[in-house]
């Protein structure tokens, strides 16, 4: 387990309100953080691996350990790899099958008698990354590849672009961690992906997060950026604002 030990900038209350329990799960690692009501970090990122065999009963174990590292929180914001409909998880394509029709947001609120809020994880990123005018995508780049699209800022929920077939594949064959392992940086389908999704969608700016960001070596388009992996966690309170 990898943990960092926190600041004396994490406390106990928020002069600007109630203190987030962010959530960012994924398909290696676990990841939390605590924020203020502005999404200002209260403290440092803590993390634990995601279980070599990621049923939901293991994952919330993991879960518990995160939230005794950072026990002083008002509500929760989770992240999840796949679609969320009403708190409940439809897939998990890199986690595992036991997830379909998982209550997760009612098991979490359960488990810490805190309000809680669940929400596709790029959807999550994504809301601490765009700028809200015309038409931006988010694409972040992990184990799998999720993505979120808004329109004047206001998120257009459902989109699940990485299992859409593309090329007598899908885009995560392709630009997902499995893609890059077999393409390699050399061949990794990221700009062919990139002009194909700016077809699909005629979007104005394009956002790439993840972990996998690190591996880009290409020149991007003038209106495509790499943000922060961090988003993943910061983005949770725009869940309490919406």
């Amino acid at each position: 387990m990898t943990t960092q030990k926190l600041t004396s900038k994490s406390a106990t209350t928020s002069d600007s309100g109630p203190v987030t329990l962010s959530i960012d799960i994924g398909g290696s690692g676990l990841k939390a953080m605590l924020l203020d009501a502005t999404g200002k970090p209260l403290s440092e990122r803590q993390r634990v691996p995601t279980p070599a065999v990621p049923t939901p009963l293991a994952v919330l174990k993991g879960l518990d350990q995160l939230a005794e590292l950072l026990p002083s929180f008002d509500r929760v914001s989770a992240g999840f790899p796949g679609v969320i409909k009403h708190g409940i998880t439809y897939t998990a394509v890199n986690l595992h099958p036991r997830w379909m029709k998982f209550p997760l947001e009612d098991e979490l609120a359960k488990r810490w008698k805190k309000p809680v809020r669940v929400a596709n994880d790029a959807d999550v990123a994504g809301g601490a990354a765009v700028k809200g005018y015309g038409v931006e995508l988010v694409l972040t780049l992990g184990t799998g590849m999720g993505s979120a699209l808004f329109t004047d800022g206001r998120l257009m929920p459902g989109l699940e672009l990485g299992h859409h077939p593309w090329k007598k594949k899908t885009y995560e064959d392709f630009i997902g961690r499995r893609g890059l392992d077999k393409l390699r940086k050399a061949r990794w389908n990221l700009l062919e992906a990139i002009a194909e999704t700016e077809k699909l969608f005629n979007w104005d700016y394009l956002y790439l997060g993840g972990g996998n960001t690190k591996k880009i070596t290409v020149k991007l388009p003038k209106n495509v950026s790499v943000v922060p992996n961090e988003l993943g966690l910061l983005g949770g309170v725009v869940l309490w604002k919406q």
